[in-house]
């Protein structure tokens, strides 16, 4: 029987969710979200998380003009997913109306940042693997943060503070991640491409773990 790595007849985005599940889980499973959402961390780590965010959809979304009409990537581009607005309202809402003032993005967080401007100079499709791993991610398991940052540390649910996670434009989060992945199922590539494209989600995953990692480092645990 073929692996769904190799069997022609598997939607690709069934192959891009199971070529990713170990890099996935990797990034899920990490000892800063782990302490995160355990409430073992301080909501200043919970705004410094928010603040890589910032960089990264800063990125993501500084590009979704230009690739708004590509062939490739110009499908995925709704307004309804936008959540750089969402991620300011939210820092300052934690750090004042400062917060932009010694903003730094971690060294994983540049790179991820720079990974994804070369991407959607260059590469449609790689943009979309970025696409693909951050909003689906948001729609998901990103409601559960909301949920724990809620009760942690005291925010409004669904208001300032976690209104990155909320997604007032869509109606059915569901029906929403249903047609984005029969979209992802009707790219327009051949299977070398596809092959690329799954190998840039596991390089999105590995920037996410990267990201997690260097927060778990500047935010220890102290037992």
């Amino acid at each position: 029987m073929d692996s769904p790595d190799t069997n022609p007849l598997t939607p690709f985005s069934t192959l891009i969710r199971t070529a990713s599940h170990s890099q996935h889980t990797e990034a899920e499973n990490s000892s800063f979200m782990s302490d995160l959402l355990g409430g073992r961390l301080g909501v200043t780590a919970y705004r410094r998380y928010t603040e890589q965010l910032w960089f990264v959809y800063r990125a993501l979304e500084a590009a979704a003009p230009a690739l708004a009409h590509d062939p490739v990537a110009g499908p995925f581009i709704r307004p309804e997913l936008a959540r750089t607005a969402c991620l300011e309202r939210d820092l300052a809402h934690l750090g004042g109306p400062g917060w932009r003032t010694g903003l730094t993005p971690l060294p994983a967080t540049e790179a991820y940042a720079a990974r994804i401007d070369e991407c959607a100079r260059d590469w449609p499709a790689g943009y979309v693997a970025h696409h693909y791993t951050r909003y689906l991610g948001d729609l998901s398991g990103g409601q559960v943060i909301r949920g724990t940052a809620e009760k942690n540390w005291g925010f409004d649910r669904k208001g300032d503070g976690v209104r990155f996670y909320v997604f007032d434009g869509i109606g059915s989060p569901t029906a929403f991640k249903r047609h984005y992945r029969e979209l992802l199922d009707a790219l327009p590539l051949d299977d070398l491409e596809k092959q690329q494209v799954v190998a840039e989600c596991k390089r999105a995953f590995a920037f996410n773990t990267a990201v997690f990692r260097q927060l778990g480092e500047e935010f220890p645990l102290s037992a």
